[in-house]
């Protein structure tokens, strides 16, 4: 009867973890899975925990989208940003190796070892505007819309590289995921308009 059941609880964890992709301990508990019976696939090379009290198929192919997920899991406060936004958005070339994330000024800078990340302080007002939270691997994941994520990119240019944030603008605009109206909105807000002000409208009349 325990080996039946043990079966039963082996074969839902497998089931669930590989339709959502990565799941938390606490979710997988509360769908009767035993945590010792998720020790036992771990050991078997079934499963593996990319962080701890998390789950996925040992093996799974990982993309950009399934660490976002891992880090929104331990940042939950924290908001996907800069680079790794723009990829998420696919508004850049740029291949981040780190996972850019933003927190409060005076928040607690988290310790993560993989994926690797790369902190961004932002202010109150930066840290509000243009979140939209997003649904991958079953886990809502916040992270700044294309628009403001192109004007941080400026605000930060001379971290990610002012040619960086000017190929997100000239592939907002293509692509017309970031309205010029919010771009300038957003810059004005975080009153970086008069840096903005010069490319956006360059670009709006060289793209046409």
């Amino acid at each position: 009867m325990t080996e039946s059941v043990e079966t039963s609880q082996r074969d839902l964890a497998v089931q669930l973890i590989e339709r959502q992709g990565i799941m938390r301990l606490s979710d997988l508990k509360r769908r009767g899975i035993n945590p010792a019976t998720l020790a036992r696939l771990v050991d078997e090379g079934v499963l593996q925990r990319p962080l701890r009290g998390l789950y996925e198929i040992a093996g799974a192919e990982v993309d950009i989208a399934h660490s976002l997920a891992e880090i929104a899991t331990r940042v939950p406060k924290g908001v996907i940003c800069l680079v790794s936004a723009l990829q998420f958005h696919e508004i850049t070339l740029q291949l981040p190796r780190t996972v850019w994330i933003a927190i409060g000024s005076k928040d607690r800078k988290p310790t993560i070892d993989h994926p690797p990340i790369r902190v961004a302080r932002f202010g109150e007002k930066a840290l509000r505007l243009g979140v939209n939270t997003h649904i991958i691997d079953s886990v809502p994941v916040r992270i700044f819309d294309p628009a403001k994520s192109i004007v941080d990119c400026f605000r930060f240019r001379n971290t990610v590289g002012l040619d960086v944030a000017m190929e997100a603008l000239r592939m907002g605009w293509r692509s017309r995921k970031a309205k010029p109206d919010d771009i300038a909105r957003y810059a004005q807000a975080l009153r970086i308009w008069s840096v903005v002000r010069p490319y956006l409208e360059s670009t709006v009349a060289d793209e046409g």
